[in-house]
């Protein structure tokens, strides 16, 4: 048994957010069924045809859901839509600003017809606020939430490599859900949950809003390097490359002047004898390293680094992670079906021995339309006509 089976999931999702939460759900055994509007669907199906004609973003986050075409707009749509709603546990939308209060699809619309559903709302900006009606995607939270002004280097900053403010409203979105399910179990009753990006990410931002307290210096942008701790990131090395590392703490700075360095008289050099002096010298020390290894070969350093006990790992390309070694290891890949044949995909973390993730199709657009209805009562002659008319 997975821990969601039997949990019923309506999404009137897009993009990246929304769909990264159900995605979740569904890993769990939830029944997710994701409304599409006919004829295009989710506009992340057409972001790119990187895997096999299908889009990357789409694949990743819609595996092992039920599609189903429908056009919310349609005066039809409506008894189609309540007939889901009067069987589901959960409702998730991130339409645009106000469009679910204009289907009558906001929490104040539907508690009294279903007072056990749970209704998790996912905005850039949140329910209220002058920010409300203000579209957002994920570029745009990351400079609303600072966290353009901490990424990228000294001359420019540089945004997120994947899209974090989308994920992070994902993750408190189905941990938010988790724990409705759970008080749901204990009084009965659903609730609402309000999930705003900006709110995702200025929690993930604390540690730069603390360190910036009460008009401090705000952490500068440092590249690879750490802002604030030092020796912090990459590190050139004599063939060109380079070596990613970490010292935390001066024991770990201690031993990494005398066994990596063979420079022992720099672990009580005045410059860099704390974290704070190690990290304003930071030039300084940086020329020292970079000059320690210039002489070493990779195979050398990490031996060094490894006797050191300093953690430390290599800046690997997309391709390195298809085939890194521990994920290979550690079996955590598997294969998922989809319209283009099967494809690979990760297992998600945290799995338990005792429950084996779903790991369903990457659906059609509409795939499981006749199948939902039939589910709802329509037979295949009023299929027909909602077909006809344009309803799915």
């Amino acid at each position: 048994m997975r821990s969601l089976d039997g949990v019923r999931v309506v999404a009137l999702e897009h993009a990246i957010a929304a769909p990264f939460c159900t995605r979740q759900l569904a890993d769990l055994g939830a029944r997710v069924i994701k409304i599409e509007r006919p004829g295009t669907g989710d506009f992340a199906r057409t972001y790119d045809e990187r895997v096999r004609g299908l889009s990357s973003h789409f694949v990743w986050c819609n595996r092992s859901k039920q599609s189903l075409a429908l056009d919310l707009k349609h005066r039809e749509a409506g008894p189609i839509l309540h007939g889901l709603l009067e069987r589901a546990d959960v409702l998730v939308q991130n339409l645009a600003p106000g469009a679910a209060q204009r289907l009558g699809l906001g929490h104040e619309s539907l508690e009294g017809r279903y007072p056990r559903l749970i209704v998790c709302d996912i905005s850039g900006y949140g329910a209220d606020g002058p920010y409300r009606d203000r579209k957002a995607y994920d570029l745009l939270i990351q400079g609303e939430s600072g966290f353009l002004s901490t990424t990228g280097s000294q001359d420019a900053p540089a945004k997120a490599g994947t899209s974090i403010a989308d994920i992070a409203g994902g993750m408190y979105a189905f941990s938010s859900i988790l724990a409705a399910l759970i008080r749901r179990g204990r009084t009965g009753s659903g609730c609402r949950i309000d999930v705003s990006l900006l709110e995702c990410m200025a929690e993930w931002m604390s540690f730069p809003l603390y360190y910036s307290f009460d008009g401090a210096e705000p952490p500068p942008r440092s590249g690879t390097a750490h802002a604030t701790i030092y020796p912090y990131g990459a590190f050139a090395i004599g063939n060109g490359a380079s070596v990613m590392l970490a010292v935390q703490n001066q024991r770990e700075w201690a031993s990494f002047c005398t066994v990596v360095l063979h420079l022992p008289q720099l672990a009580s050099d005045e410059r860099f004898v704390s974290n704070s002096k190690r990290s304003a010298n930071r030039d300084a020390l940086k020329t020292l390293i970079e000059e320690a290894f210039a002489d070493l070969t990779p195979a050398e350093i990490a031996r060094r680094l490894e006797q050191a006990g300093i953690a430390s790992g290599e800046m690997k390309d997309m391709h390195q992670v298809w085939d890194h070694p521990q994920l290979r290891a550690r079996d955590r890949w598997t294969g998922i079906e989809s319209p283009a044949g099967r494809i690979p995909a990760l297992f998600p973390p945290g799995q338990s021995r005792d429950s084996n993730p779903c790991m369903g199709a990457v659906p059609a657009l509409g795939e499981h339309t006749d199948l939902i209805l039939s589910e709802l009562g329509y037979d295949a002659a009023a299929i027909a006509r909602l077909r006809a008319e344009a309803v799915v």
